[in-house]
């Protein structure tokens, strides 16, 4: 009995040893703590006997209290076997390779003359992980993070590890005063539910930044050059005021860019402590640096073991000069620079050593830019993965470079540039170059990664232009993974409908071909504002066909040709703009009254394009033209020949400022015939317009040639009518012309925002807008039924007309005027019934060349709702009759 006593004694010694860090005991339907976390103390030994009790046999092994696991399962953990002879060392490894399964809460060995009895309790089973107290931080960030799950076995150590997992997810979010208390509740069946109690606490800010050592440049203009900001009233809205490792880490080497750059060779960061606070709410950040003495570029230098380099061709392109400041980011651009030149040249690996000779004593840094020799590289093979969806030729077929070709470094950013214009895939994707299966062989490995291309999408919102508006398109834009296009759209708002269907083959017969084509039916109708009342002008019914080809002429010239046939009907409102059965120019205007009928437009039509922009989507750099011209007249009854030309160029600023310059202009030229006095021969709707959105800052037609007439002028002395003031709104009717002539420029800078901003999609940006529309033939003089007003002072030149109405008929017929007197009176037929209606004055504004200017900005944001744009403008510059607009948006809303 001594022997048996003695190894159950060592057996639960053991087990306290291992488990003494706060086991928990399985309490029914109570929730208990989970004591906090600690290194489990060191096995307790038992105490030695007097004398080493002699081997024994092991007869027996038998398990008792498992539940859920097999005893087959639980022997198969231990060394001990049926006919083994064993001491207390080898029942004490057999303790711990029981605890290290970490399986059982209890367990015991009791030796019965070599009966063994191995006595378990198992650990519970987990039925649920519950997370509390979590706002800040969402469960679906959590959840990935944490390894406990339902019907996992419940082990303490892997409590440890979630709470430490969770506790470092909140450190990332710079709350570092976050705890986390784990607790468990026990159910029947030998099951529990995790409980994780989490207290966020705040956010950890940073309450100070000290710059100790620093003479040369103050404490302010260095805390601008890092990304962590000091929490204040200035950045109470800014997300880098929190602590952040890693941010600390890069706002050192920010530091060290900076002084490298102006000059200071030897500087560096002695130390950077980040102290928390006693609440554990605040860091202060310290930074110890050592300036050390400015620099000045010594003697530049290049050599090269590159035949195909000339050393004093190439330090002439050096863009560093002796007694220049020393600039260690341009040492890096021209070794960039350098690289580039070679891989012109076929050099994929050129190896390039700026060699650095300081001198102390005259404060100089001389460079020599060493070219090592290499081989010229060649093309071993393309490689393009990640492609599920897109056919290999339709990346492939971008590609500048074919295998065995020699490489050429521009060829391989063309070919990015060209991939990042698809939009099949990532943003920003580049070509990896591999060492091939020999020195003079290069590998370019293109990994990407799919994005969808298919939209479909029914959207509802509101517009400033058109109200309400609904939207139902589908849009494929890799149609089979062959980079095809397929598109349907409908649209609807309180002004236009529209249904059209099209497809486009960028690549006939495998040949760098596109052809396309599409139907459409399009209603619009035409308005104009008066203060803020819209009314509508003329309606526009369009049916039409359009067929396109374009073929590359260059890497960066195409060419493009098109035919369409339209059929118009352009109608008005009988009972407003109408007199009779015939149109009424007093009402509607000479030029709304030329424009309705039905017409038939058979346009040809060509397009010379010049595009080497690094992406068509969203250009950082580049520039394109292109000249259009469209011939109206092969058949159809509208016969003239339009011609566009538009030219933008892109520039990258640095520092994610993009500055987009942009110009165009056209004319359209009527032929077939002369005018007629009293119209124009380019009708109203096939004129260019101007004005929102087009130009910011302007309505919508608010720019360039428009009448207004006005329905109350008093005529009580002819000679010198005047407008009466006294009418509401004047009977005002607004009509904007269009034009023959236009042009535009746009200034527009993009200004960068955070890391958050840009995640949420929001692109803001300031701009100059410049324009006009012009050149209308006016209507002349016909009849003695207009009087001409030519009164000094006022503008625009104004017509008045005289009408006589017939009560019993309806009747209106012009008045007839008195001839050769000074004073020009209206004589009505007041025998036949007529009376004198309130004369019109028509007012013609705004045809001239000279600009209009205005100013803004905007910004664009693909919000979760849709794509939404707001603008504020203000028009610096403008000509009587403009119709002017400050704030414009437009947004839908997505289902």
């Amino acid at each position: 009995m001594n022997s048996v006593a003695s190894h159950k004694l060592s057996a639960r010694t053991q087990l306290s040893a291992l488990l003494m860090a706060g086991t928990m005991l399985a309490t029914p339907v109570m929730a208990q703590e989970v004591a906090p976390p600690r290194v489990p103390a060191p096995a307790v030994p038992a105490p030695a006997p007097e004398a080493a009790p002699a081997a024994t046999t092991v007869k027996s092994i038998t398990v008792v209290g498992n539940q859920r696991l097999e005893a087959q399962t639980i022997l198969s953990y231990l060394r001990l076997r049926v006919g083994q002879q064993y001491d207390r060392s080898i029942l004490d490894q057999a303790l711990k390779d029981l605890a290290a399964t970490e399986l059982f809460k209890d367990f015991q060995i009791t030796d019965n003359a070599g009966a063994l009895t191995i006595q378990v309790t198992e650990n519970p089973v987990i039925n649920r992980v519950i997370l509390e107290g979590n706002k800040r931080l969402k469960e679906d960030k959590i959840r990935p993070e944490i390894k406990l799950a339902p019907r996992q076995i419940f082990t303490r150590s892997k409590v440890r590890a979630d709470v430490a997992r969770i506790i470092e997810l909140y450190k990332r979010q710079g709350r570092f005063a976050a705890t986390v208390e784990p607790k468990m509740v026990s159910l029947d069946q030998n099951r529990v539910d995790v409980v994780f109690e989490i207290n966020e606490g705040p956010k950890s800010k940073v309450r100070q930044i000290n710059i100790i050592g620093n003479e040369k440049f103050s404490d302010g203009d260095l805390k601008d050059e890092m990304a962590t900001k000091q929490s204040s009233l200035m950045t109470i809205l800014s997300s880098n005021t929190s602590y952040d490792p890693d941010r600390l880490a890069y706002d050192q080497q920010k530091l060290k860019l900076f002084y490298l750059t102006n000059g200071y060779a030897d500087f560096r960061t002695i130390s950077a402590v980040a102290e928390l606070t006693s609440n554990k709410q605040d860091f202060i950040i310290t930074y110890v640096v050592e300036e050390g003495e400015r620099y000045k570029f010594g003697d530049i230098d290049v050599k090269s073991e590159i035949r195909d380099f000339q050393p004093e061709m190439l330090k002439k392109l050096l863009p560093m000069k002796k007694d220049d400041w020393y600039d260690a980011k341009l040492v890096e651009d021209t070794i960039e620079s350098l690289s580039e030149t070679a891989g012109l040249f076929g050099y994929a690996f050129a190896d390039i050593n700026p060699e650095f000779r300081r001198d102390p004593e005259t404060r100089t840094m001389a460079i020599t830019f060493n070219v090592a020799e290499s081989p010229r590289t060649y093309v071993e093979r393309i490689d393009v993965n990640g492609n599920t969806l897109t056919h290999d030729k339709v990346v492939r077929r971008e590609f500048r470079l074919n295998e065995g070709d020699a490489f050429n470094s521009f060829g391989v950013k063309r070919t990015e540039n060209r991939i990042n214009s698809l939009g099949y895939f990532q943003e920003n994707l580049e070509i990896q170059r591999k060492e091939g299966s020999a020195p003079d062989r290069i590998i370019l490995e293109t990994n990407v990664e799919e994005k969808p291309t298919g939209e479909l999408s029914l959207s509802a919102g509101f517009s400033s232009i058109e109200n309400f508006l609904l939207q139902a398109s589908i849009r494929q834009r890799n149609f089979r993974g062959l980079g095809q296009q397929l598109q349907a759209s409908v649209n609807y708002s309180s002004y236009s409908k529209s249904i059209e269907l099209g497809f486009t083959e960028p690549y006939l017969f495998d040949r760098n071909i596109s052809v396309g084509g599409s139907v459409y039916r399009r209603d619009l109708n035409s308005f104009n504002f008066i203060n803020n009342d819209r009314r509508t002008t003329f309606q526009q019914v369009t049916t039409g066909l359009q067929l396109n080809a374009g073929v590359p002429l260059t890497e960066f010239m195409s060419f493009f040709a098109r035919y369409s046939i339209n059929f118009d009907d352009v109608t008005l409102d009988k009972g407003i703009y109408y007199f009779g059965d015939q149109c009424d120019p007093l009402v509607a205007g000479r030029y709304l009254c030329d424009a309705i009928g039905n017409r038939t437009t058979s346009l040809l039509g060509y397009t010379l394009a010049y595009d080497d922009r690094d992406n068509r989507l969203r250009p950082t750099r580049g520039q394109s033209l292109s000249l259009s011209q469209d011939f109206a007249g092969l058949g159809g009854s509208v016969k003239y020949v339009r011609t566009r030309l538009s030219g933008s160029k892109h520039f990258n600023l640095g520092s994610r400022f993009i500055l987009n310059l942009s110009a165009e202009g056209g004319y359209i030229y009527p032929f077939g015939g002369r005018p007629t006095p009293t119209s124009d021969k380019i009708r109203l709707t096939d004129r260019f317009f101007l004005g929102e959105p087009q130009m910011r800052g302007f309505d919508i037609r608010g720019v360039g040639p428009r009448v207004i007439r006005y329905g109350s002028v008093n005529i009580s002395d002819p000679a010198n009518p005047v407008l009466d003031t006294t009418t509401d709104d004047r009977g005002q009717i607004d009509d904007a012309l269009g034009g023959r002539a236009y042009y535009q420029g746009r200034l527009e800078l993009d200004i960068p925002l955070g890391t958050g901003a840009k995640e949420m999609g929001l692109r803001p940006s300031i701009f100059l807008d410049v324009g006009s529309v012009f050149s209308v033939r006016r209507p002349q003089l016909t009849t003695l039924e207009d009087f001409r007003d030519t009164r000094p002072g006022v503008a625009g030149e104004g017509l008045i007309k005289y009408r006589c109405r017939k009560a019993s008929t309806s009747e209106d017929v012009f008045a007839t005027l008195t001839p050769n007197t000074t004073n020009q009176y209206t004589t009505c037929d007041t025998a036949n019934g007529f009376s004198a209606l309130p004369p019109f004055e028509e007012r013609f504004f705004g045809d001239t060349w000279m600009p209009r200017v205005s100013i803004g900005a905007g910004v664009n944001w693909n919000s979760p709702f849709g794509p939404f744009r707001i603008d504020f403008a203000y028009a610096l510059r403008k000509e009587e009759g403009d119709d002017t607009k400050r704030f414009s948006f437009n947004v839908g809303t997505q289902f």
